[in-house]
Order: C-alpha cells, then structure tokens, then sequence
C-alpha cells in the first residue's frame, strides 16, 4: 500500500475471545518472536491473520486486525473492508476457533458502528487504529481500538475519516455471514443498518442509476459511482433479503444489478469501471475487480466472458530481470495487476511523493486470489487448472515474500501472509501497491483455497 518513506493512500482514501490464538494456529507473547508456523500454506495464512488479529495485547480484547505490516507505514490501520475479508475467511475455515475469531471481529465492527466520535446512522469509517504508535512528526498515539472516552479510533492521521459505499458493503456482508452462521440478531441488526445508510446516501437518480460512492471525511456525498461498489451491494442486498424476509431488498438489488449491467462492454467482453456524473461511462482504466467480483455475485453466462478478459489482458509475469522489480534473483510470480493502466505505467517516475518507481509486470495478489476464485467458481473447461497455476504463484509469494517483517513490532512468522503484489505497481488510480504482507490479500487467498464465494447472496 505504501513505500517506506511514508503513507500513500489507496481508491478508498477519497472518500470476544482472549488474545491467545492456540497451539494449532499462532501464540504472539509480548515482545517475543511468535512461534514456528504451521506446516500447510492455509494453516500459515491463517497465522498471519491472527497474528495481525492480537498485534496490540494490551490496547484490549475489543479489536480489529491490523491491514498491513509495520513497514508499509501505516502503522495500526485497520481498514474495515480488510477486516471484512478476514471475517470471512475466518468463516471459511468451518473452525471452532475461527467462528470465534470471525465473531470478535463482527463485535469490533458493531461497535465502531455504535460508537463513532460523531455520527449515529449505521455508517462505518474508511479505517481504524487499533494500536498506540508515534507518528511522522513525533507525535504519541496512545490510543487503541477503543479510545480512553470510549469511542472508536478513527483513522485521522491518514485522513480515513470517509464512507465508502464498498467498504460499508463488505462489512454488512461480514456481519450478514455472521448473522446466519450464528443466528445472533446483533449481527443482522448491524447489517441492515449499514444497508439502510447506503440506501439513504447513496441512492441516486441519476440516469445511469445504482448507487454513488459514498462521503468524504466532511460527510460531503460523492457523486461517481463504481461498478465494483454496485457488485458488492448487489451480494448484500440479496443477502439482507434473504435473512429479513423483507422484499424491498430485493428491489434495492435491482438497482445495484442493472448499474453493473450498463457498465458491460459486449465487444470485448469486460466490465467499465464506473461513471464519474452518472451520465457518461468511464471508459479507461480497466480494473481487474471489476471482471472477478461480478461473476462471482452475478454467476451469469452472459457476463463471465469478464473472468478470460481479466486473466488474459491483464495477465502479468513478475521477475528480477524486469527493470523496477523487487523480486529476488531466481523467482518468478505469475498473475494478474491491478487495471489496463498498470501495464501502461511510467517506468521512469515514482508511483507517488517518495515511493519506488513501479514495475509494469508487478503481480497484484489480492486479485490474482480472487480470480483464481471465480475461475474455480466457473468451473468451465480448463478454469481449475488455470486456477490451481494462480494460486501455487500466490503460496510461492506467501513462502518466500516479505520476510523480515513485523505487526505491532512483533516479528511475522516465516512463511505467513501474503504480500499484497510482488514488486511495486502502479494502480492508475492514483495509488499503488507493494510487497508488503496484507490481511486483504491473506484472506483472499484463504476464500480461493476453500473455493468460498464471499459475493454469493
């Protein structure tokens, strides 16, 4: 997400149990190094997850899992969205242990939902902090998860004071999971508030529909919409339907559905990645997210031509002989970058203000995961075999990437979590991503690995 020398911020920036893991996943004591990994790359990567999960014993039970390790200079941010993946894939892994994990994450949602600085509608925020750290300019942060006057810390530092609409959709999908895995009202009453906010902020009439992009950290709406976004509440809606039984869900489906079906390019079989006024369709870049997440919350014939433009057209091969690559003399990682623009990248100019120059060929890992997903999902001639090449690149990573890092100061088990690309790479969204270890890309790998659909309403 960032470089060493200091933050840069992602798309999403415009806008319980004792701490003790257990033998068979991860222990983290003190300031110790935590213990050898276990052996399978799912047992790992649930390691990481709990490990990013109990960084900071003594900010609290009430907690989120830290995104990214410490070197990527983000220090204890929490983003809800990641934290929703690892909700899920704490589900997936159809565990006592990893129910209980997946709970004390929905209650630290509800409770950031419940107790905001200033709001009281059922929005979240962008990211949380859930560690004490000092800042940049020498600055303490004391605070964990949970502020001293009872509220949740909210991300300000980085200015992640924003709503957006995916992330508020990721987290009642999250707590709809839990809703039905537990039967507990709580997290349903949780999900429905998140779509009743998104309903009432997001709505729009404008031609093209669906719903925008959310509020900026001054609550001010934003009036692009994203088809990514419009996919999510697409599995939220169908869900909140299911669960409550209430039929006006469903036609708030429909709305999400038939934005994303006007942003379908039938000549070359990919999805748009949104519209910036409602009325004209953005045409260039192409994002890869937009291509997976679709057939995996649509699962239609008509549009799943998405999954071969993604892993065709944005198909990358990442090693040390590439003039910006970070990847180490004799490997090599196959996958997918981020969008049609990252393969188009400048070479010779830094991704932001004092980050690393990007590599055109950087492997995006999160969505090579997540496309190795929906081919499994698809299961068409060939896409299990495609999908098993993708993520053997992806346990490679998590084996040999990233090492030497740290969650809260605590070193990071050899060999566990996934690195969130191989080599720098430049979105063309105005952000980048780097190889650092990542709860996103971990999570995903770990819903590919069981073949859990998290989109699937």
């Amino acid at each position: 997400m960032t470089g060493s020398q200091g933050p840069a911020f992602s798309r999403r920036a415009l806008i319980g149990t004792g701490l003790g893991v257990g033998a068979a996943v991860l222990t983290v004591g003190g300031a110790g190094v935590a213990q050898a990994a276990p052996a399978s790359p799912e047992r790992r990567a649930y390691a990481f997850l709990a490990a990013a999960m109990d960084a900071y014993p003594q900010a609290g039970t009430v907690r989120l899992a830290q995104s990214y390790t410490d070197q990527a200079g983000l220090f204890s941010t929490a983003f809800t969205y990641d934290n929703a993946l690892a909700v899920l894939a704490a589900l997936a892994s159809r565990t006592a242990n990893g129910l209980s994990r997946a709970m004390v994450l929905g209650d630290a949602l509800l409770y950031a939902q419940s107790h905001d600085p200033v709001y009281d509608d059922g929005r979240l925020r962008q990211a949380y902090n859930v560690g004490p750290y000092t800042f940049y300019d020498g600055s303490p942060q004391p605070d964990g998860f949970v502020r001293a006057d009872g509220t949740a810390n909210v991300g300000t530092q980085f200015g992640f004071t924003g709503t957006a609409v995916g992330d508020m959709a990721w987290a009642g999908i999250a707590l709809a999971a839990l809703a039905k895995r537990t039967g507990r009202d709580r997290f349903l009453q949780g999900a429905v508030r998140i779509g009743g906010w998104i309903d009432r902020v997001g709505r729009t009439d404008q031609p093209l529909g669906g719903y925008t992009f959310g509020v900026n950290g001054a609550d001010e709406r934003l009036p692009f919409s994203s088809t990514e976004h419009n996919t999510d509440l697409v599995c939220l809606f169908g869900r909140l339907a299911r669960l409550t039984g209430d039929r006006v869900w469903w036609e708030r489906r429909g709305r999400a559905v038939a934005f994303v079906e006007a942003m379908w390019e039938p000549s070359g079989g990919f999805f748009y990645t949104g519209t910036n006024d409602g009325v004209t369709v953005n045409r260039s870049p192409v994002p890869e997210d937009t291509q997976t997440w679709t057939h995996l919350a649509l699962s239609s014939r008509t549009y799943s031509r998405s999954l071969d433009w993604a892993r065709t057209e944005l198909a990358v091969l990442d090693s040390a002989d590439r003039r910006n690559s970070t990847v180490p003399a004799g490997q090599s990682y196959e996958g997918v970058t981020f969008s049609s623009a990252s393969l188009l990248a400048n070479e010779d100019a830094p991704i932001a203000d004092g980050q690393p120059r990007p590599d055109r060929n950087g492997v995006w890992f999160e969505g090579t995961a997540h496309l190795a997903l929906a081919l499994r999902d698809r299961h068409a001639p060939g896409d299990e075999a495609r999908a098993r090449r993708l993520l053997i690149s992806v346990e490679r990573a998590q084996d040999l990437l990233g090492g030497g890092q740290t969650l809260g100061g605590t070193p990071v088990a050899a060999g566990s979590g996934v690195v969130s690309a191989s080599s720098p790479l430049d979105t063309g969204f105005g952000f980048g991503y780097y190889p650092y270890r990542h709860t996103g890309a971990t999570a995903w790998y770990l819903l590919a690995a069981a073949r859990a659909n998290p989109l699937r309403a």
